[in-house]
């Protein structure tokens, strides 16, 4: 034991978001029936980045007697944890009867036609309309069935909403239009999968600003850190806006959560 820094969680603030496991390097942090915790101090360089992460100031450093810092071990646990991973996720397809990714629907629906609205307007510059009210302007919409390389991501503002913000917020169409809307859900989701296909969007087009749309819920909160997660592997330096649909169906704007 040796008198050092290290993370230190206060359980009855954490709310499950799971935003500090993606941010330890070593994988100290993980979660445990619904909360993070350090699963082994020697695996904690006590340095905090984590800290910054988390949405309700549950993490904090404190100077106690601890395990010595292993980087190697750390780094083998790592290791052995991605290997875990893979092989979960590869057992998890086979029971779905799934071979390997699940690939984008055959054909993007993009189909540019004249539009009432003026030039410039609505979804219209994007791509047809899908019905006479529908604000939608390209599918699919969910975002392991997107296409990378769809033309209505050229120059495109995009709505990257949590699966169940459609059926709270009576107002979605006025967030929709003039937007390409992608989906999903922070909780059910795969990370990994989620960050690589939207890192993968962002690097093959220009996008000119992102606008994230949560529910109120805690749950919820991660779906903009696997967006950051996404923005900060591409690269880019895009805009982005935060969202939030309250149960009441009322939406927010998170003026906390703006960058430009």
């Amino acid at each position: 034991m040796v008198k050092r820094n290290i993370i230190k969680i206060d359980e009855s603030l954490c709310n499950g978001c799971g935003s500090c496991v993606i941010a330890c390097s070593e994988g100290a942090i993980e979660m445990v029936d619904g909360k993070a915790r350090v699963v082994r101090e020697s695996f904690c360089d006590g340095l905090g980045a984590c800290i910054g992460e988390c949405p309700t100031g549950a993490l904090t450093i404190e100077r106690r007697d601890a395990e010595a810092f292993d980087e190697k071990a750390a780094v083998e646990h790592l290791q052995q944890s991605k290997a875990a991973g893979s092989a979960l996720a590869e057992n998890r397809a086979k029971q779905e009867g799934e071979s390997g990714p699940v690939a984008p629907c055959v054909l993007p629906i993009h189909q540019p036609q004249r539009s009432s609205m003026g030039a410039g307007e609505g979804p219209g510059q994007h791509s047809n309309k899908l019905g006479p009210s529908s604000q939608l302007s390209s599918w699919p919409i969910q975002m392991r069935l997107a296409h990378t390389d769809a033309p209505y991501f050229k120059d495109a503002s995009l709505l990257i909403a949590a699966d169940c913000s459609a059926f709270a917020c009576p107002g979605i169409s006025e967030l929709i239009r003039k937007r390409v809307v992608l989906i999903g859900c922070p909780k059910l989701d795969q990370s990994e999968t989620f960050i690589s296909k939207l890192a993968e969007i962002l690097n093959s087009n220009e996008i000119r600003d992102i606008a994230v749309l949560r529910m109120e819920v805690p749950c919820c909160y991660h779906i903009i850190n696997l967006v950051e997660q996404a923005m900060k592997r591409s690269g880019k330096n895009i805009p982005l806006d935060h969202f939030i649909c309250m149960i009441d169906g009322k939406v927010v704007n998170d003026t906390g959560m703006v960058r430009r």
